[in-house]
């Protein structure tokens, strides 16, 4: 695989988290929670950055939700998690910062939409006063422009404009000019209120996968800030993963992104970390980052009428995130670990002795018996129920961690 050549950016240090300035990529997600429970928030801030977020934001839209930002902050370090905790601000943002200062100071980032932080003369000056105590507790910000949310005093102007000089602009094309006119204007302000450059990331964010790959083209040949990657309301499910993947995979290509998220809308009770593990994922498979072991699986067919594989493939991807966050803290490179569950003979061995571990299930008509392979030979043959293949796979798993990685 050929190495990425990334854009070359200003670098901002956010908590212990260096974003941009040759840095690796880093992953953010954010929290679903009412910030103004503590509890819930505290526990889901935890688990998302024991899934492998880097970043995480809350939502602080109410004093209940200021108030409560200091003993978040002191649970997850409690708990031993140092990802930086940013703050989600629209609208009051500029009251909520001066009034509830111990916010200010807990949260590592503050992000801000410059549509929603006023209209007329208020905006600039509330958009003032949040980046002045950003700059007095010397944290950095996130301009965070978003189609859906767009300052339409700009794009009435800029419309009208287009009308004016025949200039033959589509509708799309005129609110794309002002996305990225309104990111950068708004840098221009925050550095006249006392930010420093390598205290500003942008963003641009829209939900449509060939007009966000354009609008951060535009804005990349147009600043040397770290830009945060996101689709937003990118949806659920397939549709959210896949429309995410196609956007962000191209940009990330092309060098694009020192941050990103991939906002998936969960299911009904659904697990809020599937974005940090989409987000990581994405990254691995692009070579930019390594977060933990892949796991190669067969798709199946009609030799594979026995669901013992998929059952197997679901068992171990499930069994090395659970495990990760322990094998971080105690081995070096295991997140660079292979694995391979296949369904048959086919391309069964050949998989398997491509990975670290690689186990070969037997296909309809197949001898029942299961080799593996570790780091290209045959070591050992398994048989027996589903859960004794799982127990005896995790079990040849965490051995080869245990001899192979060396030990912080």
């Amino acid at each position: 695989m050929h190495p990425i050549k990334r854009r070359a950016s200003l670098g901002v240090k956010v908590g212990k988290v260096e974003v941009g300035g040759g840095a690796p990529v880093v992953v953010q997600s954010m929290a679903n929670t009412d910030t103004a429970d503590i509890l819930s928030t505290a526990a889901q801030c935890i688990e998302l950055a024991q899934a492998g977020s880097e970043m995480v934001r809350v939502t602080v839209n109410v004093p209940e939700a200021a108030k409560a930002v200091p003993d978040i902050k002191k649970r997850m370090l409690d708990a031993g998690v140092e990802a930086p905790l940013i703050g989600d601000f629209h609208y009051n943002g500029h009251l909520l910062l001066t009034q509830v200062p111990e916010c200010a100071r807990a949260l590592d980032k503050y992000r801000i939409n410059p549509g929603n932080v006023g209209h007329g003369a208020s905006r600039d000056e509330q958009f003032s006063t949040i980046c002045k105590v950003a700059a007095n507790h010397g944290k950095p910000v996130r301009i965070g422009v978003n189609a859906g949310s767009l300052n339409q005093e700009l794009v009435m102007a800029k419309m009208q404009e287009n009308t004016d000089g025949n200039l033959g602009k589509t509708s799309e094309e005129v609110l794309a000019e002002c996305m990225v006119l309104s990111a950068l204007q708004s840098t221009e302000l925050a550095l006249h209120c006392g930010l420093r450059e390598d205290q500003i990331i942008l963003s641009c964010k829209t939900s449509r996968p060939q007009e966000l790959i354009a609008l951060y083209r535009d804005l990349a040949a147009r600043t040397r800030q770290p830009l945060h990657l996101g689709l937003t309301e990118a949806g659920m499910g397939v549709k959210g993963l896949v429309w995410s993947s196609a956007a962000m995979g191209i940009l990330l290509q092309e060098g694009i992104g020192d941050t990103i998220r991939v906002s998936l809308t969960p299911r009904p009770g659904g697990d809020r970390r599937e974005e940090v593990y989409a987000a990581c994922e994405l990254l691995q498979a692009l070579g930019l980052r390594s977060f933990m072991p892949s796991v190669t699986a067969c798709p199946g067919c009609g030799r594979t009428t026995s669901t013992t594989f998929q059952e197997l493939a679901e068992r171990i991807t499930g069994y090395v995130r659970e495990k990760m966050p322990e094998w971080k803290r105690e081995y070096d490179g295991v997140e660079t670990m292979t694995l391979a569950v296949m369904g048959c003979i086919v391309n069964g061995p050949g998989e398997s002795k491509a990975a670290n571990i690689g186990i070969s299930l037997p296909g309809t008509g197949e001898s029942p018996k299961c080799p593996v392979f570790i780091d290209g030979k045959k070591f050992t043959t398994l048989q027996g129920s589903a859960d004794e293949l799982a127990l005896g796979f995790q079990k040849l798993v965490d051995d080869y961690v245990e001899t192979k990685y060396r030990k912080r």
